[in-house]
């Protein structure tokens, strides 16, 4: 893996400010590469914060889970877009893996810090500048968004439809979770439209409407929106028409009931100057790194695998072991960090060797 592919980059800028007629096959790999790193970043601290919600119910736990199965839709789309190209998706490897404290990856919003805890309005408000658009229906903002990313990515595939194969595409009916999110091939410059058109709607809406244009169901959000109420206490609301204006002055949204789950420090439970986890705390946390590592790796195989069949099978072994996090993870939350004042572990999050 060359330093390009490092989690801790501006590679991601970097690539941005590249001309567009520069922007040629190799720029189109190394960019969907960052686009599958940019999605799999935001996986930890959703899961952390929707595992930590008591009971694992309710409208707030629900909303959760339909941006996790929708942010795993986004990194499998990306990855088939990085294949259909020739490209050779990396994933596992302790320099890809996103460490937590730390950067979204390739300078992306330089000024956050993604951490891992249980639901607060700290991550709350973390979560919503993460997928914040570039010109939000409320609350507006002035920055470059990932979903500029991804309309560049859109551009280069417009220029270069022929590097378009249909090779090595993971393939997965996730209908029940939304109308986007089923994981399909990209066979044509049309599909790869519709898949980058997905990403960016589910999660930034659109320049007409809050609401995600794929739902699960009728008068969904898109992923900014729903943090952004969740923050504020109060659903997102229209208030006066032509043109249309939208305000979080809904029903009242009351925070859910969470375990406490402290942030993740830098290097890990038990790294410089912190507590060494007893032993049961510590199986757990290796149980966790192992299923998420696991399924980093199966990811990995399944894009390189020779045939459809062995895919499939690699892919629900990557879904098996995304699964098997959630276990060690709850029990994680339950377990009081020495002297953080009622905190508890959580999941890491790190990638091991096999």
């Amino acid at each position: 893996m060359t330093t390009l592919l490092a989690y801790r980059s501006n590679r991601i800028v970097e690539l941005m400010e590249e001309p567009a007629e520069r922007r040629d096959a190799d720029w189109l790999k190394e960019s969907l590469q960052q686009a599958m790193l940019l999605e799999l970043a935001t996986l930890p601290p959703y899961l952390c914060a929707m595992w930590s919600i008591e009971p694992q119910s309710g409208d707030v736990f629900k909303a959760f889970r339909r941006i996790v199965f929708d942010e795993m839709s986004h990194l499998g789309l990306a990855g088939n877009m990085l294949t259909t190209i020739g490209g050779v998706p990396r994933l596992a490897d302790a320099r890809t893996v996103p460490a937590y404290p730390g950067p979204l990856p390739g300078g992306v919003r330089p000024s956050l810090n993604v951490f891992l805890s249980g639901l607060t309005k700290e991550s709350l408000d973390l979560f919503a500048r993460i997928e914040e658009p570039d010109d939000p229906i409320a609350e507006a903002r002035s920055h470059t968004s990932i979903g500029a990313f991804y309309t560049a990515i859109l551009e280069a595939f417009r220029d270069h439809a022929a590097l378009i194969t249909g090779a090595h595409q993971l393939v997965r009916d996730m209908a029940h979770h939304g109308a986007g999110n089923s994981l399909v091939a990209l066979n044509s410059p049309a599909d790869v439209e519709a898949a980058i058109d997905v990403i960016k709607e589910q999660g930034e809406g659109t320049t007409a409407s809050p609401e995600n244009p794929h739902p699960g169901e009728s008068g969904e959000l898109a992923h900014f929106y729903v943090f952004r109420q969740l923050f504020h206490g109060r659903k997102l609301v229209k208030v006066a028409e032509n043109p249309d204006r939208w305000d979080f002055t809904g029903d009242v949204i009351a925070m859910p009931v969470t375990r406490p789950m402290g942030r993740v420090p830098e290097g890990g439970w038990g790294g410089p100057g912190q507590p060494a986890p007893d032993a049961a705390a510590q199986d757990l946390l290796d149980r966790g790194n192992q299923a998420y590592s696991r399924m980093l790796r199966a990811l990995e195989d399944a894009w390189q695998a020779a045939d459809a069949d062995t895919a499939d099978g690699l892919l629900g072994d990557a879904v098996g072991e995304m699964i098997g996090l959630k276990s060690p993870a709850r029990s994680l939350m339950t377990r009081e960090v020495p002297g953080s004042g009622g905190r508890t572990y959580g999941p890491e999050f790190r990638y091991v060797d096999a």
